[in-house]
């Protein structure tokens, strides 16, 4: 169990995490003179450099080498990073065309897809509150069909490609950074050849001003910074608790795309939001409960074996016994009480 200290600097690196990817549609805001394919290039390329940083202040290269040696996982990292690839391109076009409302919905929706695909393809069995959010989630894609007048697409790219991700990785089995510096590396050759493209043809933002340059040189840091925290949230806190965070961007984003950016939210696109929020809020409430009766059997358990254990207060009396007993000079071959040494 993590010390209560621990925990509460878990917690604060979880929520500066989630509430710095709350808040990253104002930054690609910033930069909307530039295609969303080139910010996604910039952020390839510029997040290279911010890996090898702290790879390299970690002191962390010994996973590199055997993985090269395996050709199946390299395979998956390629997926990975295609899908998370699309993944970013999309969330950036969805922001900078007047969608946020639309992409928030879409991580909302996540953790119900990656439920989905639990049962689809890890086969694993779902508790009865699972299969009702599960169930009501589809009932809130229907709605939002309807009041959007098409099926969200962009929402249900966003949670697919996100899910697919999760489940992607799980196979891969690296850790945070060097997962990242991973799939940064494969990311950055293709990156670098569309920007050395954009710039022949004369269509490159970079070069039109310093504060663009800038601005477009530090998405590798608002890449990088978020995960980071997340990676120090993770290691501190229970998944229950990790699972409650990460509403935190999507609620960050609706309230920009509802406030700041002023989108439309018509009674039936509310009606399709609470559907969603009532089935994380029933996936929250059976986490909670499952994971309160296994502290509760765990510590039970704790309590059963204490009681069953033989007496300590015992041994201590008997020392003395011994001692008297013991002859002054051992002889050969006499056995010693385990744990001494000579």
């Amino acid at each position: 169990m993590q010390p209560r200290s621990d925990q509460r600097t878990g917690l604060a690196y979880g929520i500066a995490a989630y509430t710095m990817w709350g808040l990253l549609p104002l930054y690609w805001r910033l930069l909307d003179d530039a295609a969303p394919s080139e910010i996604l290039a910039h952020r390839m390329v510029w997040s290279l450099p911010v890996a090898v940083v702290l790879l390299a202040v970690l002191r962390r290269w010994s996973w590199i080498g055997p993985l090269l040696r395996q050709p199946r996982r390299l395979g998956l990292i390629l997926v990975s990073t295609l899908v998370i690839s699309a993944n970013w391109f999309l969330y950036i076009w969805a922001v900078n065309s007047g969608h946020i409302l639309e992409a928030s919905l879409g991580y909302f929706i996540n953790p119900l897809v990656s439920i989905a695909f639990g049962v689809l393809v890890l086969r694993e069995r779902l508790r009865p509150l699972q299969w009702a959010a599960v169930g009501i989630g589809a009932l809130a894609v229907l709605v939002m069909t309807v009041a959007y007048g098409r099926m969200p697409w962009i929402a249900l790219a966003l949670a697919f490609s996100f899910a697919t991700y999760g489940l992607v990785k799980k196979g891969i089995k690296l850790d945070g950074i060097e997962g990242f510096s991973a799939e940064t590396a494969l990311q950055l050759l293709p990156a670098l050849g569309f920007l050395v493209f954009l710039g022949l043809r004369g269509d490159a933002s970079f070069t039109t001003g310093a504060g663009q340059a800038l601005l477009l040189s530090a998405c590798g840091v608002a890449t990088a910074v978020p995960l980071i925290c997340f990676g120090a949230s993770a290691v501190r806190l229970p998944l229950t608790m990790i699972g409650m965070l990460q509403y935190l961007a999507p609620t960050f984003q609706f309230l920009l795309g509802l406030t700041v950016f002023h989108e439309t939210m018509p009674p039936e696109r509310w009606a399709g939001f609470a559907l969603v929020w009532l089935a994380l809020a029933m996936l929250t409430w059976d986490a909670l409960r499952t994971a309160g009766r296994a502290r509760a059997a765990l510590a039970e358990a704790a309590a059963q074996a204490a009681a069953a254990a033989p007496p300590l207060e015992a041994a201590p009396a008997a020392a003395p016994a011994a001692a008297a007993a013991q002859p002054t000079a051992e002889q050969p071959g006499t056995p010693r009480p385990p744990g001494l040494t000579q």
